[in-house]
């Protein structure tokens, strides 16, 4: 017997044990029907196999909160080192105001400019750079914004960190949530 004949197998033994109230041994079928699913060649497309390899690697299939919670701790550390290196700008811009004052008074008229971020040069690891990198990580995971001017490339860490890191907290609640449950 082959996986693509053995994950209904799987699945049928977890129903019944869900449906006789015993969720310790659901989990443990449910995990073999997983694997089968994701080692079965014939029945499932490989899009389907490669996030079920990824759902396995980040979370054991929903089983590991420590597993998501690692993960999110290694990109959240990646994060903050790429931010420290490229993302944070120089010195933060300054804001400049210009305006002309007409002869005889009268109302003024400012612009408000802002100079562009610079990429990094020199000692890009300091204590500073460390607590803004961790306070714009730190805002990443909860989708908000840290209110800090980043490189172009500290914007593009940004939004790919915006869109890998909330998904690691989710995983760790449904596995605590399979948890409780049981």
């Amino acid at each position: 017997m082959g996986p693509a004949q053995l994950a209904p197998v799987y699945r049928a033994l977890r129903e019944a044990f869900e449906d006789g109230k015993n969720e310790p041994g659901a989990a443990d079928f449910y995990y073999s029907e997983m694997e089968m699913r994701r080692h079965d060649e014939t029945g499932s497309a490989c899009a389907e196999r490669g996030l079920l390899h990824a759902y396995c690697l980040l979370s054991d299939y929903g089983l590991r909160a420590s597993r998501a919670l690692g993960w999110l701790a290694a990109a959240m550390l990646v994060t903050i080192v790429l931010l420290m290196g490229f993302g944070l700008p120089t010195n933060d811009p300054k804001q400049e105001a210009t305006g002309i004052v007409p002869p005889g008074g009268g109302r003024v008229t400012f612009e408000i400019g802002k100079d562009d971020p610079h990429n990094p040069t020199g000692n890009r690891f300091t204590s500073e750079r460390f607590e803004k990198a961790l306070n714009v990580t730190l805002n990443l995971v909860v989708f908000r914004s840290a209110d800090q001017d980043l490189t172009t490339t500290g914007t593009d860490i940004e939004m790919t960190s915006r869109l890998a890191e909330p998904i690691l907290p989710g995983l760790a609640v449904l596995a605590v949530r399979n948890r409780v449950k049981r």
